[in-house]
């Protein structure tokens, strides 16, 4: 098997092995022959030493991973009235990036008027199904406790509700798939404040480049103010950008008390 060959299998989503074992080429199936079915979970070691015994079976095209069209998660979006029917929802979306994932994450929901938008679930979001869940959790509920606040009192959903392989950039077409539940959500919830953790919900939320604006706010839709901060990963990376993460939180505090 060429490279080109296996880098097709690998792009399919299967997993691959190489083999010392010389390996023949099946023989020619006729027309009248019928296709046995195979599992969509083989895995291309198991194919190469089929075909390396002569197995008259042929290889069928693997199935590509099924995911939900945008007409269909615009409608699933729009139909909740809470936040518990949008949970639900959620966990029914068919998206593409499901299938690698442990466990869903859901948007957490709290009781008061700040809304926290973070990046992709983490490992540890992964393994407990809690949004900002392990070291970086932990920080964020002391930059919440240093305003006054708690995880009671915030709502705090992922750009995607499941972990990227390896932790990757989720693509355009990801995102998009769950962008229509984040905008009911916030129409749900109708945050004051909505407090973006990273790059990424800075930069799809307001086009805003977090280097260059960070901790500035930001009017979007329905006079929501938006504040981009560093994620808490980043922060337990680079200790000294706390100091700016404060300002922020500081403006962000007032932000909330004007509105009470």
């Amino acid at each position: 098997m060429s490279d080109c060959d296996l880098r097709d299998l690998e792009l399919a989503g299967v997993v691959w092995e190489l083999s010392d074992t010389p390996i023949s080429a099946p023989r020619p199936r006729s027309v009248s022959e019928s296709v046995p079915v195979e599992s969509p979970r083989q895995t291309a070691a198991t194919v190469i030493a089929e075909i390396g015994r002569g197995s008259a079976g042929v290889v069928p095209p693997i199935a590509p991973t099924q995911t939900v069209s945008m007409d269909t998660v615009r409608s699933m979006a729009s139909r909740p009235t809470d936040m518990a029917t949008l949970n639900r929802m959620i966990c029914e979306l068919n998206h593409p990036l499901r299938t690698g994932a442990t466990n869903t994450v859901l948007p957490h929901i709290g009781n008061g008027g700040l809304m926290i938008l973070t990046d992709i679930p983490s490992s540890d979001d992964d393994a407990t199904g809690t949004v900002l869940s392990g070291a970086a959790g932990d920080l964020m509920d002391k930059m919440l406790a240093a305003i006054g606040l708690s995880r009671m009192c915030v709502s705090i959903i992922p750009m995607v509700f499941w972990r990227t392989p390896g932790g990757r950039t989720p693509t355009r077409a990801e995102l998009d798939l769950t962008r229509p539940f984040i905008n009911r959500a916030i129409e749900l919830l109708k945050p004051r404040v909505i407090l973006t953790l990273g790059t990424l919900p800075a930069t799809e939320m307001a086009g805003v480049n977090l280097a260059k604006s960070h901790g500035v706010p930001v009017c979007v839709l329905n006079g929501i103010t938006l504040v981009p901060i560093f994620h808490p990963n980043y922060l337990l990376l680079k200790p000294t950008a706390k100091r700016d993460v404060w300002t922020a939180l500081q403006n962000v505090q007032n932000i909330l008390k004007s509105a009470e």
